[in-house]
């Protein structure tokens, strides 16, 4: 329905798509890149990350734009398999630069969002007719399900929470609380794709890759955006 109200097939919609947010991704790369050396030098790494996350976004999205089919899947969960992770480490990063926090935060936020993505592509590579051991599209679907939840519950009521309930520095907790949302709001939007995709009787690549490269353009973009903000709060 929305394809038909823009006017565009929906190949022609997922390529440009897909050059948007390759295009806003470096945009933001170079941005976050030039501000390291404006802020508060405690918030240095978090737009390194920052960075890291939306420079090697690009890169996949300029082999993605010219791929197809499950080569694109693949690519996609090589992109997401080192910047997912490196989100969840941000927030580990953005604690520690305003408070104690401990190496067990950074442990399981990083094995969750892994282990998300591994059900996530056995799942997708089960819809592509890959399917590899018992995982099948649905199983994928709820284990990713499964272990996002778990770093919603480090996020909102385990040990990173409390740190940030802890931590006296406005900045930061206005950093946490934005990053925290994202991560519960924002990244429903994968999930949500997957099923559009997987589930409506028939895979449909098309809308597959068109609402996961919204969902990469909040996800990757937005959280950058926000920590440079609370670094330019905390900077004199």
């Amino acid at each position: 329905m929305f394809i038909n109200l823009i006017g565009m097939d929906p190949s022609t919609l997922t390529g440009f798509t897909f050059f948007v947010v390759n295009m806003a991704l470096i945009a933001a790369a170079l941005f976050f890149w030039m501000e390291r050396d404006n802020v508060n030098p405690k918030w240095k790494t978090s737009l390194t990350v920052s960075f890291l996350v939306c420079f090697i976004a690009a890169i996949h999205y300029i082999y993605m734009r010219n791929a197809g089919g499950t080569e694109v899947v693949a690519i996609r969960y090589i992109d997401w398999l080192i910047t997912v992770p490196l989100l969840m480490v941000e927030l580990y990063i953005v604690l520690l630069a305003v408070t104690n926090v401990s190496a067990g935060v950074f442990h399981r936020l990083l094995g969750f969002s892994t282990l998300m993505l591994v059900f996530g592509y056995l799942g997708e590579a089960a819809g592509a007719g890959n399917q590899i051991g018992p995982v099948s599209t649905t199983i994928g679907f709820a284990g990713g399900m499964v272990f996002w939840g778990l770093c919603l519950r480090e996020l909102w009521s385990g040990e990173a929470a409390e740190a940030n309930a802890g931590s006296k520095n406005a900045a930061g907790q206005y950093a946490y609380d934005c990053l925290k949302k994202i991560v519960t709001f924002g990244w429903i939007i994968y999930p949500a794709g997957y099923a559009l995709g997987y589930f409506g009787g028939g895979v449909n690549m098309d809308v597959v890759n068109q609402v996961y490269n919204l969902a990469d353009f909040v996800n990757k973009i937005l959280p950058g955006v926000i920590i440079w903000a609370a670094a330019r709060m905390d900077t004199k």
